[in-house]
């Protein structure tokens, strides 16, 4: 891809939406201005897990705005990414089309520890190389994030359901706070803390950094307070714990560095601070500067300059399971051209690496069992953690692992699109032709596609002296004609 002069992330945060637009100099990033508001989508969520018309409708008007400053960036300069809110919502399709439709650009649904590598990235890019082992904590609205890790490569990452947004929705109700309520949030914080403990107690790293909204707040109470020497203490959190309790509501706190966007959220995002804190070890943390915006903006300018960390995951995978690398070439390279005969100019840069990664990973699941390889190949891409990928991605490539082979009636709903029909073609029509693994010579081929028809014509006399492949060809005929599409083979 042709570098962008300029780079902007939109995080779609449980409790704000944020844009930072960024200027590419010399291979640097310079952040240029950057929008927030707080939207507290995790506030609109109800006891079934649906987002409310309200929160909806706030995130749609923010986003219409930041649709309004990234007028004229092509698609590719801008990326979008959803968090926990947008990942436990039941309605989370239906709003993301109608966002889309407002910003005027795609929004992925990351998971939860592609969520926490990209705020690990963001942190570590506005740091200064160490070898220190740095623990990063993100309090978001909805979960909070942990990563371990030394320069710029994590090496634990972690996510966890718990936020500011949803904690002081769920346990001080009105604002009101007492001993009760904030033993019982600091209590629920720990419980899903101790998931986590054995990797993250205070032996496993040399500094906390705290990043995003609330520990900055956090960090700024304590220290215009007077309740901390520098960053945020066990101390001083001992003291501003104490100011709750006896203010009894968020609306009557009096303290300095407290803003008024934050008064709402900072009880929960409080009770789990001080729960890391002792259920961590951790006596002191600093503010970071980065958070997950920026490792947006980092992750896609990598993406211009062939650091791409889903080329990485996949060559990870292929790895890890043990795929051949000389027939998954084959088969990447077969379907390539099939793929560029049948979509044309539709077979842009983007969906050439989708099918080449499909095509990279379509066997990964041999290594679970060969009968029905292409159900556990499908499976593991769907749902295995697979760092710089969104949800949406993932569930492409799962989906035409799963279409590479077998029947195709079970995917007639995700094969509406005659893109996707295509696609799916090129991949079956690849793995058919490189069946028998070795670096045979293929028949010359010309593919056509109408939208319901496709059309593969074969060099004269190839057909009669590979008989096994013709019967094949005439069985993947049947298949697609359970869907409505015909194909026919012939000879030139």
């Amino acid at each position: 891809m042709q570098q962008q002069p300029l780079l902007a992330a939109i995080d779609l945060g449980s409790n704000s939406f944020r844009l930072q637009v960024a200027r590419v100099v010399d291979d640097q990033l310079y952040m240029l201005d950057g929008l927030r508001e707080a939207v507290r989508l995790a506030a609109g969520l109800d006891e079934d897990k649906l987002l409310d018309q309200a929160a909806q409708q706030r995130g749609l008007s923010c986003l219409q705005k930041f649709g309004e400053r990234l007028r004229g960036l092509p698609p590719e300069a801008v990326r979008a990414v959803g968090t926990n809110s947008l990942r436990v919502a039941k309605n989370a399709p239906e709003f993301l089309k109608k966002a889309e439709a407002a910003l005027g650009f795609p929004i992925e649904v990351i998971a939860g520890r592609e969520e926490a590598r990209l705020i690990y990235l963001g942190v570590a890019q506005g740091l200064p190389r160490t070898s220190e082992r740095r623990m990063v904590m993100d309090i978001g609205g909805g979960s909070t994030e942990f990563i371990i890790g030394q320069g710029l490569q994590p090496a634990h990452l972690e996510s966890l359901y718990m936020g500011c947004v949803s904690f002081s929705a769920r346990y001080f109700v009105d604002g009101k706070i007492n001993k009760s309520n904030l033993k019982q949030a600091e209590y629920a914080a720990r419980i899903e803390l101790q998931t986590i403990v054995a990797d993250y107690t205070s032996g496993h790293w040399d500094v906390a950094m705290g990043s995003s909204g609330s520990a900055r707040v956090i960090c700024d109470i304590l220290e215009q307070n007077g309740y901390s020497d520098g960053g945020i203490t066990r101390e001083g959190l001992e003291k501003l714990r104490a100011q709750l309790l006896k203010a009894g509501d968020v609306n009557k706190l009096d303290l300095l560095g407290l803003k008024p966007d934050r008064i709402p959220v900072l009880p929960g995002g409080f009770a789990i601070m001080y729960a890391a804190f002792c259920e961590l070890g951790i006596e002191r943390m600093q503010p970071a500067l980065g958070a997950l915006r920026e490792g947006v903006l980092y992750d896609l300018h990598g993406r211009f300059t062939h650091n791409d960390m889903r080329e990485a995951t996949v060559q990870q995978f292929m790895r890890r399971y043990h795929v051949a690398p000389k027939q998954s070439k084959r088969v990447a390279e077969l379907s390539a051209m099939l793929a560029q005969q049948f979509l044309g100019e539709q077979f842009d840069e983007p969906t050439q690496r989708y099918l080449k990664w499909a095509a990279d990973l379509h066997e990964i699941g041999i290594s679970v069992a060969h009968s029905g390889y292409h159900k556990h190949s499908a499976y593991i891409l769907a749902n295995a953690d697979m760092p710089g990928f969104s949800k949406k991605e993932q569930t492409l490539l799962s989906m035409l692992t799963l279409a590479h082979r077998g029947r195709l009636e079970k995917l007639r709903v995700q094969l509406r699109e005659p893109k996707d029909q295509a696609l799916v073609m090129s991949l079956r029509l690849a793995t058919l032709f490189c069946r028998n693994r070795s670096g045979v010579q293929l028949p010359k081929m010309q593919g056509r596609f109408s939208g319901t028809k496709f059309h593969l014509s074969l060099e004269s006399g190839w057909l009669t002296q590979n008989p096994l492949t013709d019967t094949a060809l005439q069985e993947e005929a049947a298949q697609w004609k359970e869907l409505g599409i015909s194909v026919q083979v012939g000879e030139a």
